[in-house]
Formats: C-alpha cells, structure tokens, sequence
C-alpha cells in the first residue's frame, strides 16, 4: 500500500493511511483484487452512495488507531464516492462495510485470517468471501444476528447485498453482475473494446460499400433512361404510378 501523510483528527491521534504492507504477494493475487474491485466499481458506478475501495484501511473505533484492517476490497452502502485516506467510521455517519473480500496469498497466516474474521464479524460487516486462487477455495459468511454465519454452498451464490453470482471453474472465481455479464480483467476489457471497434468498423464498411452499389445501380439506371430516351422510348416513371 502506498504510503500517505497520516490524518490527525481531534487530539492529534494520527490514523495511518499506510500499514507498511504490499497490496499483493503474487500477480495472481493481484489480478483477482484488481478484477474484483474494479468489477465493483463498475457495477455501483451510477450509484452515487456506494463505496468501493480496494486495499484501504478501515478504522471503526475513533481514538483507537490501532484497531484497523485493510480488506482487499470492501463495498460500503449508503457512503458517497470520493476520494479518502482512510476508512474512519465515525466520519462516515457510523457505517460500516457491509461486504468484504480477502484474496489470500501464501504469506497468509491461520492466526491472521482468524483474527481479521473475528475483527469483521464484531465490526459489523455482513457479507465476508474469501478465495484462495492457489487452492482454488471459495468460503463465504453471511451476517445473521451477531454473527457470521458460513454459506454452506458458494458454487453459484448470489450475494444478496451485491446481486453477484459466484462461480468456481477449475478453481478459478468468477463473478457475474445482474445482467449476467461477467466481471472482466482489464486486459480482457481492452480486449473487448478492441473487437467492438473492429465490428464497428467492419459495419460501417459495408454500410459504405452498400452506398455505393446503390449509387452505381442509380448511374446504370440514368444511363438507360438515357438511352431508350434516344430511341424514342419514355422510360417508366414509378413515382408517377403512385
């Protein structure tokens, strides 16, 4: 995580925007964060009280600095857009991320997924997914009283904060929005909007080479008023049928 100038709130307790920790341990790791968050991103983006936020420390208790987390991505409903430091709940009109996610690494340890399980069932979060790209393991948590509870089948769950459905192929996680669209990898995006522009170069190609075809049945067709005019003939005339 990139390192910030710390905020001082009141009382001059610093709230780090940094916790010294590498956004990822391996590309894989990586490039389901970024995938996911930017999936979510996209998803909420005309939904100007959602907010999406990838690697971004969470602090729910003021005067307690070091009471935080770092979700790899996090959803926060009823929170607007905009950029932030940090997460301070107390600011944020007392709402907490209602779903997490946490893509693990090798460097991830028992006693730190347990202790940020416990840190996200007390402050409040209800939907909590992990994956393990590397085992290729979906667990999931939903929120029932004051507990999270897990889900017993993730193979084709749809969040009922999100509307995303899960999917495992060989292991691999795929979320699908509403539509049915899915979450896209920013190469696989590009991509995309690469054969679009063929496609739509494509069309209007032929829409040009439809135009003139239509131009030269038009020429043909003068040419041959033209020529029974010179033999005395007067060509048909279809508007004047009508």
């Amino acid at each position: 995580m990139q390192t910030r100038t710390p905020i001082l709130t009141r009382g001059e307790i610093v709230y780090p925007e940094s916790d010294g920790k590498p956004m990822a341990d391996n590309t894989k790791q990586f490039r389901y964060i970024v995938t996911i968050k930017e999936g979510l991103e996209a998803l909420f983006a005309h939904e100007p009280v959602v907010f999406v936020a990838g690697d971004f420390l969470w602090y729910p208790v003021e005067g307690h600095p070091e009471i935080r987390v770092a979700p790899d991505a996090m959803v926060v409903f009823g929170r607007p857009k905009g950029d932030r430091g940090s997460y301070l709940q107390w600011l944020e009109e007392g709402i907490a991320p209602q779903v997490v996610f946490e893509i693990l690494s090798p460097g991830n340890t028992i006693t730190e997924m347990t202790r940020k399980f416990r840190f996200y069932e007390r402050y409040g979060v209800e939907e909590y997914y992990v994956y393990d790209p590397d085992r290729g393991e979906l667990s999931g948590w939903q929120r029932r009283g004051e507990l999270l509870e897990e889900i017993e089948t993730m193979q084709g769950w749809i969040s009922p904060r999100l509307q995303v459905r899960f999917e495992l192929r060989a292991g691999e996680l795929d979320l699908y929005r509403p539509d049915g669209a899915r979450f896209l990898t920013y190469t696989e995006l590009v991509e995309l909007k690469e054969h679009a522009e063929e496609r739509a170069e494509r069309a209007e190609e032929r829409a040009e080479h439809a135009e003139e075809r239509a131009e030269r049945a038009e020429e043909r067709a003068k040419r041959l008023a033209a020529q029974l005019r010179a033999l005395g003939i007067e060509p048909e005339n279809d508007s004047a049928k009508v």
